[in-house]
């Protein structure tokens, strides 16, 4: 990689100062994400209807996704019937999830729901390496009601049980998902950050292209899938 620029080289004590400036900022940023997770908190919920979708073993209702849990997460994947590859956000950002045994101390769960028929979603997440449990909305309004239509984008959801009765807490797509993975806070603490044009970069920083940088789909498939690590 050519370096077209490079940030300034100082003493050690002008490089503290310039941290500790920065990291007012950033500390009042964590507190501001407090305050929002603090107010997330406080959010009305709509009851669901009951729904049932497709799971590896056969329909499963709504409610029985939870596996007893009072706390699910969805990530809602997108589908589309034609394509040989499926959204390479999608599938980049899903296959980065490999241990969420952790949420069972939360007394949640996460998993993916997408409108693509079941077969067909868990051929594709063994294709690419996706280690979550995937369930279908294909015959099912659900992916519809929380935002996430046939023919349309990515988002989450987050739901609440009590007993057998479901509420839709909260729901995020574009750039909220962000929170959720490590990728990007990983890549914005490198000193070219993301190198994408729409950034606030110094003169001379590498850029590209937005979305230059990120794995797709083949990539995934290439760096993780079952059959790539098998052969």
């Amino acid at each position: 990689m050519l370096i077209m620029a490079m940030p300034p080289v100082v003493d050690h004590p002008t490089w503290n100062r310039a941290l500790d400036e920065l990291r007012e900022r950033e500390k009042a940023a964590t507190r501001e994400l407090d305050a929002i997770a603090a107010e997330r908190r406080r959010l009305p919920m709509v009851r669901m209807p009951a729904y049932t979708l497709v799971g590896a073993e056969g329909p499963v209702r709504l409610v029985d996704i939870f596996d007893g849990r009072s706390q699910l997460i969805v990530y809602n994947h997108m589908w589309d019937p034609d394509a040989e590859w499926q959204c390479g956000g999608c599938t980049s950002l899903t296959s980065s999830f490999t241990r969420l045994d952790f949420l069972d101390n939360y007394d949640a769960r996460f998993v993916i729901v997408t409108q693509g028929p079941i077969d067909a979603a868990l051929a594709y997440a063994e294709r690419v390496g996706n280690t979550m449990t995937w369930y279908s909305t294909a015959d099912s309004p659900f992916g519809a009601d929380v935002d996430a239509p046939s023919g349309g984008g990515f988002a989450v959801n987050v739901f609440l049980r009590d007993g057998e009765t479901v509420y839709r807490t909260w729901h995020t797509t574009g750039r909220g998902v962000e929170q959720l993975t490590f990728t990007f806070p990983l890549a914005d603490v490198l000193p070219y950050g993301r190198q994408e044009e729409w950034q606030d970069s110094p003169e001379g920083w590498p850029q590209g292209p937005t979305f230059h940088a990120w794995l797709d789909s083949p990539d995934v498939a290439r760096l993780y899938g079952r059959t790539t690590r098998s052969s």
